[in-house]
């Protein structure tokens, strides 16, 4: 169902930013249809494994086997599906887990887990996921969102700022705030070419934006799209699930990966060397760079060919 919007609305966006004719339209449509054909619904919903987790890496346990004298690092997972892990066939493999664990060894302390994250979620219903945070807000808070703002028909500069409004209301809090960043649709296999290109077009001009949004507001930003999709797109059966669409466990693993870092800065817990600056664009994503020469190339083709 997410993906089928995200299909089905990248079209509207493509047509807005890049001028579509009808026919590009249609033909864009009708790989849209193959591709949700192709990755169908959700099979299940995501797992869960909210609970403290110990720096031994055993968790998630309850809290009254944590001693007395013991105060858990507070943590909590916002954002969609990516957020929530679905696609992860196992709980220890959900990217909150893995975070939350190398959390709990790298600071020697238990991390109580908390995910809010819903699937299908867009930023513009981000707000309710901070509203329940904030009840007793935590130390530290994980975001991940983006891949559905394309149902949501706002431009990508009003999606950002949303994003921006919600960190801000987390860091006036107290809170860490690190935030994945829209990742590179471009990388679905299932999705074909050129609707490939405008969807990669589109979610990498959202990460930027977020990007922007984020850190101006006292975020820490990851550029998820920039980091792993050479990844994804050089093993797609390894980190991509069985529905094609969603990260599968090795996925989140390389996510989580580049995650922990950036949260341990956060709580200036890092005991690891300097970290490298991180990419504004991949080369993958560079690559790709000549989308709109693509999408004019079909609108004089299907026009030549037109009836």
């Amino acid at each position: 169902m997410i993906a089928a919007k995200a299909l089905r609305l990248a079209l509207l966006a493509a047509g807005t930013a890049g001028g579509l004719s009808g026919a590009a339209y249609g033909f864009l449509n009708g790989q849209a249809g193959h591709a949700r054909r192709v990755i169908g619904p959700p099979a299940a919903e995501p797992l869960r494994a909210d609970g403290v987790h110990l720096p031994t890496g055993v968790g998630p346990v309850p809290r009254d086997e944590v001693p007395e004298d013991v105060q858990p690092l507070e943590m909590a997972v916002l954002g969609d599906s990516s957020a929530a892990g679905l696609g992860a066939s196992l709980p220890r493999e959900l990217p909150g887990v893995r975070v939350a664990q190398g959390l709990a060894e790298e600071v020697d302390r238990p991390v109580a887990l908390t995910t809010h994250a819903i699937v299908g979620a867009r930023t513009q219903e981000l707000s309710a996921q901070v509203d329940a945070v904030l009840r007793r807000p935590p130390e530290a808070v994980l975001i991940i969102i983006g891949a559905n703002d394309v149902t949501s028909k706002l431009p990508v500069s009003r999606c950002a700022e949303l994003l921006g409004d919600q960190v801000r209301r987390l860091v006036e809090a107290d809170v860490k705030v690190v935030v994945g960043t829209c990742p590179d649709l471009g990388s679905i296999r299932p999705i074909p070419q050129p609707l490939r290109s405008v969807a990669s077009r589109w979610s990498l001009a959202l990460a930027r934006a977020q990007r922007r949004s984020v850190e101006a507001c006292g975020g820490y930003a990851v550029p998820l799209a920039d980091l792993l999709s050479p990844e994804f797109l050089a093993r797609p059966a390894e980190y991509f699930s069985p529905d094609k669409f969603h990260p599968s466990g090795a996925g989140y693993e390389a996510a989580a990966d580049i995650l922990l870092p950036v949260m341990c800065i956060a709580i200036g817990a890092w005991q690891g060397g300097p970290l490298p600056p991180a990419p504004t664009r991949s080369e993958t994503a560079e690559a790709r760079r000549p989308t709109s020469r693509v999408v004019a190339h079909l609108n004089r083709r299907l026009h030549h060919h037109r009836p």
